[in-house]
């Protein structure tokens, strides 16, 4: 089942924005996929994200099989690299990235995933409506929710909303969030950065991967754009059949 995927992708500089510090890659003789959104300015966020995908493509792409670990230490060497990157280049500091990436097994019905940052990995299950987001943001406001001082409504448009209290890169020892997942004919799952969700519902989203369109990745970075596309916007999307 899991060697049937159907895997569509697309990133955007959006309306905003002088250039794309988003990035992302396919590996599809692994089914691997990450999404990155790079931060500390122009330059040095395009970079922070290239070198995390590039990471995750030396690192996994020519691997017999992978694991939770091996996304985990892909992205444990990105924030090493990053940060020789800023000894390197002091004019960078303050660089990073977001990371979030899946593996699907595809000898088994499991996947697994890691995630640092405010990206995200949602699965849409055969049959429901509801979009379940896997990873948890590592964000101010996120925290503030979760501690129950502002609601999630509130938290859309907190003035410190784009705060991250986690990103490849900032930490010498990074905490990475990893876990492993169930997967079933008919799910979907979507990666992406923050630049989709700040303009698309989660009700509007689940809508689009349903429609059956040619490419579901472009359609919801098209989405975003229609609403203002404030921020770069990059989407990956499995589908197994």
């Amino acid at each position: 089942m899991n060697e049937l995927q159907q895997v569509y992708e697309a990133t955007d500089v959006g309306l905003v924005r002088k250039g794309n510090e988003d990035n992302l890659a396919v590996l599809e003789n692994v089914h691997v996929y990450a999404v990155a959104d790079g931060m500390g300015g122009e330059a040095a966020g395009d970079v922070a994200s290239q070198m995390l995908v590039d990471t995750v493509r030396e690192m996994l792409s020519g691997r017999e099989s992978v694991g939770e670990d091996d996304l985990c230490q892909a992205v444990i060497q990105a924030n090493r690299a990053i940060r020789q990157y800023v000894v390197e280049h002091p004019g960078c500091e303050g660089m990073g990235t977001t990371a979030t990436l899946l593996h699907i097994d595809d000898q088994s019905d499991s996947g697994s995933w890691a995630h640092v940052g405010d990206s995200r990995l949602y699965v849409l299950r055969q049959g429901s409506m509801v979009l379940e987001q896997i990873t948890r943001d590592h964000s101010y406001v996120e925290d503030l929710v979760r501690e129950g001082t502002i609601t999630p409504e509130e938290a859309k448009t907190h003035p410190q909303r784009n705060m991250l209290t986690r990103a490849v890169g900032a930490l010498e020892n990074l905490p990475v969030d990893s876990g492993q997942l169930a997967v079933h004919g008919g799910d979907i799952f979507l990666l992406a950065t923050d630049g989709l969700m700040k303009h698309v519902p989660d009700e509007e989203i689940v809508r689009l991967l349903r429609a059956g369109t040619e490419n579901p990745a472009r359609a919801l970075v098209d989405a975003a754009l229609s609403d203002g596309g404030t921020d770069n916007v990059t989407a990956v999307v499995v589908s197994l059949l």
